[in-house]
């Protein structure tokens, strides 16, 4: 690898092209393939000869901008900056020159906890003319089979020139398209996140309907709870009052979670109702919690008080429920019995009910004791990490953007049996992104 390095300050003629080993990237180090690269004279040059007048003195933000008076300042100056140098000596600048491809350089993020990379090829593209529009839900197989759940709202203009992709796709670990399955007319209207339970099959709900259903691997329509198009509110359609009672029909549900120790079917419910009700494996009614909340009881951290959307419901290995309450900027944790156990937050300076919201989504670490819990924040459009025991926010990846590595309204995620986060974005961002661990 041609490298281009700088040990000290002064005039161009201290860089030096050398040959390198391709670095690995160390605990909390990212590799960053560069392409191209500049150096600002300025930041090779800003140290002459001590005696001038005219260099530059440091300003309180930590930028060279006001010309320094004095020698002795300018002594001085120079003295702080060669302290500073290690630093600087430790950082190698790869310059991709123009004919390098895939040149390699290292670098660390600015809190030191750098946990992923996106894969920018993944997914392959798609077949045909398809095209998809948002992505509300990612979920995974037992063989890292990776499954989207598409919505029927390509533009106008797309569908001009192109074919709307199917309700459901799935992609292989490369990230190829191996299959795909659901009759636009037959699917939850507004199709609404997925999973995959222990006996590796589909579930999905709609946020525009009343239903779930259940698919075998292959897209076999298994199990359906509910009437398609028939809510539970007080005269049946989406304009009515929600009830959160019926034992049949949902309003507007978001998620389901099947427990893998009996079938028991957990599902968010979720837009339009504020609760989680249960059903055993053949979808008989068995129980259910929760209940629109105030936002005193969102303040205080009551249990089962949900603000607006219940957004997820996720079992964990220590077979705890945790159920995204969004708007109340916290994941509540309860036994599978409905008992309250503890709040998880992650707060972000906002009054209660959040717009927005910051716990849209949940995913753990693939280790048995699931280390690290991973929540989808919508509201500032990153994925913290989480140290599961505590609770901590430890880290996270993202930012708001339409570039790779951003998230436009990131709604969903999932993780594979290596550790691989999948992120799915509505609205306009409309992709899935794959973003890998770092050795």
């Amino acid at each position: 690898m041609k490298s281009l390095l700088f040990a000290r300050f002064g005039s161009p003629s201290v860089l030096r092209i050398e040959e390198l080993p391709i670095p690995e990237a160390g605990e909390g180090e990212a590799l960053v393939h560069v392409k191209t690269a500049a150096i600002n004279p300025a930041d090779i040059a800003n140290v002459a000869d001590p005696s001038t007048t005219q260099l530059f003195r440091e300003p309180p933000a930590g930028t060279l901008r006001a010309p320094l008076s004095r020698a002795s300042d300018a002594k001085e100056m120079r003295g702080k900056m060669e302290k500073q140098i290690g630093r600087f000596a430790k950082t190698w600048l790869c310059i991709g020159l123009v004919a390098a491809i895939g040149i390699v350089c290292r670098a660390r993020a600015q809190n030191g906890r750098v946990k992923f990379v996106v894969d920018p090829n993944w997914p392959k593209p798609l077949p045909g003319k398809w095209v998809i529009g948002q992505v509300s839900g990612v979920c995974v197989d037992a063989q890292d089979h990776v499954f989207i759940v598409n919505r029927n709202d390509m533009t106008d203009k797309e569908a001009e020139v192109a074919q709307q992709a199917p309700p459901y796709i799935e992609f292989d670990p490369e990230g190829n398209v191996v299959n795909s399955f659901g009759d636009w007319k037959v699917v939850p209207n507004i199709t609404h996140g997925c999973t995959i339970d222990y006996e590796n099959n589909f579930w999905t709900a709609g946020n525009g309907d009343g239903i779930i259903q259940k698919y075998s691997h292959d897209g076999k329509l298994l199990l359906q709870i509910g009437v398609r198009g028939v809510v539970d509110t007080s005269d049946g359609t989406l304009k009515g009052r929600a009830l959160n009672s019926s034992h049949s029909q949902f309003y507007m549900p978001s998620a389901i979670a099947v427990d893998p120790a009996n079938g028991n079917i957990y599902v968010a419910d979720g837009y339009g109702n504020s609760r989680i009700v249960v059903f055993d494996r053949s979808g008989k009614f068995l129980r259910q919690w929760g209940h629109l909340g105030t936002k005193e009881e969102a303040d205080a951290g009551v249990g089962g008080a949900f603000m607006q959307v219940v957004h997820c419901v996720v079992i964990g290995n220590d077979g705890l429920i945790y159920v995204c309450d969004r708007q109340a900027d916290r994941i509540q944790v309860f036994d599978k019995i409905g008992n309250f156990k503890n709040n998880i937050w992650i707060k972000r300076g906002n009054s209660l009910p959040d717009n927005w919201g910051t716990t849209w989504w949940i995913g753990f670490s693939p280790d048995r004791e699931q280390k690290y819990m991973y929540v989808d924040d919508g509201g500032d459009e990153q994925v913290k990490i989480l140290d599961h025991a505590s609770g901590k926010v430890l880290s996270g990846f993202g930012r708001p953007g339409h570039q790779i590595g951003e998230f436009t309204h990131g709604h969903t995620l999932a993780v594979d049996s290596i550790g691989n986060v999948y992120v799915a974005e509505t609205d306009w961002g409309r992709r899935v992104q794959k973003f890998e661990p770092v050795k």
